[in-house]
């Protein structure tokens, strides 16, 4: 099992390239169930969830071809490329051991029903950051016409012919809003979306799924139409920047001192966590429409934070903006509005000296602190990104275990550090 070593205290400086978001290249994956004909993807990231959604679609009979498009620096792969030919679908079944690490392996319910009539998918697994359910995936199928079943922890969902609805979600839900957008786009009739997701992946999805013929309106609100065609085609179709990594990079810079330029990113999808970050004392600024620059000259001072629906301050930063706020002046209280246990992460910072108190969905941060090198644990993705970015402000030596949660969600995370000055190395247990 790797592990991370990392030594602290070293300002970063240089130049970091975005990969492509694994939260849109997991739908825009999905979506390639819907069409007969093959589906060519761009700037697909190298990570964990990536492969698993690989070995998922050709358990169902999906033929895939990657290659590289273009070398990144330091040699990292990037512009990934794949062709996804779904030209019959051989199996409709995702057994657990598929979709134990992975809660977006749902995204594949609705393209199954919309084109196969049928779809037995496993409960999924993921990170352990609190209650995720599917129920509103199954209801919003169930009102497309249908019928769903659980047994055995798996689903089991069956349909002759999908056919438009009116749906309204009880709660805003992102990978919901996809699946069910993905089957409406087949359905007979119209399908209205209501209280939907707004974030940048469900715009990029809606993208694709446009390009291959569907018929959307309203994506980036929330009510989105979809009228529903009798069969999609074929298209091409690049993935959107990593907005998440982006912020991730932004923090880093904060917390670790220097300045980074971030290429290849869209900073309008930042807008809340660069205004957020500069209420901090980091200065951030967009020379261009795809790159921004982070410096970080004069001390952190404290912030509150809650976090939001899109376009507010993402939950999948949360973990990133309390390691930047150890080293800030003052208290700064984060609310923590999407999931519950999503504070995992303060203890383990809490070993390595930041004072943080939690009541309920609240954490109480008050710095700045300094931080010291010590063997953490990581519990779920994003938590595993702040230990590294405390570890890059921390004295003396910082071990991160279970690094694998960090690989599902960025792209060789440790080389591009490297690259820009961190001492980082992975080691193989």
């Amino acid at each position: 099992m790797d592990r991370f070593i990392i030594y602290g205290g070293v300002p970063l400086h240089g130049t970091v390239h975005i990969s492509g978001a694994k939260n849109s290249a997991l739908p825009c994956l999905a979506a390639c169930l819907l069409t007969e004909q093959p589906l060519i993807l761009e700037n697909l990231p190298a990570v964990r969830d990536i492969t698993t959604t690989f070995h998922l679609l050709r358990t169902l009979g999906i033929t895939l071809e990657e290659n590289d498009v273009q070398a990144g620096a330091s040699g990292i792969p990037a512009r990934r490329r794949i062709v996804a030919h779904a030209r019959q679908i051989t199996n409709v079944e995702v057994p657990w051991e598929l979709v134990r690490t992975m809660r977006a392996s749902t995204l594949i319910l609705g393209p199954l029903v919309a084109r196969c009539g049928q779809a037995q998918v496993s409960l999924p697994g993921g990170c352990a950051i609190g209650a995720r359910p599917i129920d509103l995936h199954l209801k919003g199928l169930e009102k497309l016409g249908a019928q769903i079943a659980v047994e055995h922890g798996m689903v089991i969902a069956r349909a002759d012919r999908l056919r438009g609805a009116r749906i309204y979600f009880d709660r805003i839900t992102v990978t919901g809003t996809e699946d069910l957008l993905m089957a409406a786009t087949l359905a007979e009739g119209e399908t209205v979306l209501e209280n939907a997701a707004r974030e940048p992946e469900v715009r990029d999805l809606a993208g694709l799924l446009t390009k291959m013929g569907a018929r959307i309106d309203g994506v980036g609100t929330s009510t989105i139409r979809v009228q529903g065609v009798p069969r999609l085609t074929g298209a091409t179709h690049g993935v959107i920047p990593d907005r998440i990594e982006a912020g991730t990079f932004l923090a880093a810079a904060g917390i670790a001192g220097g300045d980074l330029t971030i290429e290849d990113c869209c900073p309008d999808h930042l807008l809340a966590v660069i205004e957020k970050f500069r209420e901090l004392g980091l200065s951030v600024e967009s020379p261009t429409p795809t790159s921004l620059c982070a410096q970080c000259e004069n001390p952190l001072r404290a912030a509150d934070m809650t976090t939001e629906e899109y376009p507010g301050f993402p939950t999948d930063m949360q973990a990133q903006y309390i390691a930047l706020a150890t080293q800030a002046s003052g208290p700064s209280l984060i609310t923590e509005t999407i999931f519950e246990n999503r504070f995992m992460h303060a203890l383990e910072l809490v070993r390595m000296g930041a004072n943080i108190r939690i009541e309920g969905n609240r954490a109480i941060v008050r710095g700045p602190t300094p931080l010291s090198g010590a063997g953490v644990i990581a519990s779920d993705l994003r938590a595993s990104a702040s230990l590294v970015l405390a570890g890059l402000a921390a004295q003396g030596e910082t071990i991160i275990e279970r690094v694998y949660h960090i690989d599902r969600g960025y792209e060789h995370i440790e080389e591009k550090l490297r690259a820009v000055g961190a001492q980082i190395e992975r080691v193989s247990s």
